[in-house]
């Protein structure tokens, strides 16, 4: 599994939100979902969105931030530098996001003007893209 975040904004630049998302490499699908802080209550929240399987039994690779330690196990927790491409899928997520979002460019005139149709826009975006996955 790979976990990054991803900054945005509702209703001003002041008020931010990370989304925290979790992508499956062997599948490419997007399992776990949070908007939140940059927090380490995020991370935890991240962490209680993936289905449980994942939980118990797989391998998560994240970049250096600190809310993930503690919070993901370290036995299966490998913190990794961008270089490495350990996080070359999350990261082209985000990247998608970006291009196919009018919400998410940055200095964009289009914005969430409240939280619930942020995430809402998010989920129905990635039900799409999980969706379109080939099997």
């Amino acid at each position: 599994m790979q976990c990054d975040e991803l900054w945005s904004f509702v209703d001003h630049k002041g008020n931010k939100q990370w989304v925290w998302l979790a992508l499956d490499v062997q599948t490419r699908e997007i399992i776990g979902l949070h908007v939140g802080c940059r927090g380490r209550e995020s991370a935890k929240a991240l962490w209680a969105s993936l289905p449980g399987v994942y939980r118990q039994c797989g391998v998560f690779y994240t970049d250096e931030w600190e809310a993930y330690r503690g919070v993901f196990p370290s036995k299966r927790h490998r913190v990794v530098s961008k270089q490495s491409g350990k996080t070359s899928y999350i990261e082209r997520f985000n990247c998608t996001v970006r291009q196919r979002m009018s919400r998410f460019v940055r200095r964009s005139l289009a914005f969430s003007k409240c939280v619930f149709n942020h995430i809402g826009l998010l989920w129905n975006f990635i039900h799409h893209y999980n969706s379109s996955l080939p099997l």
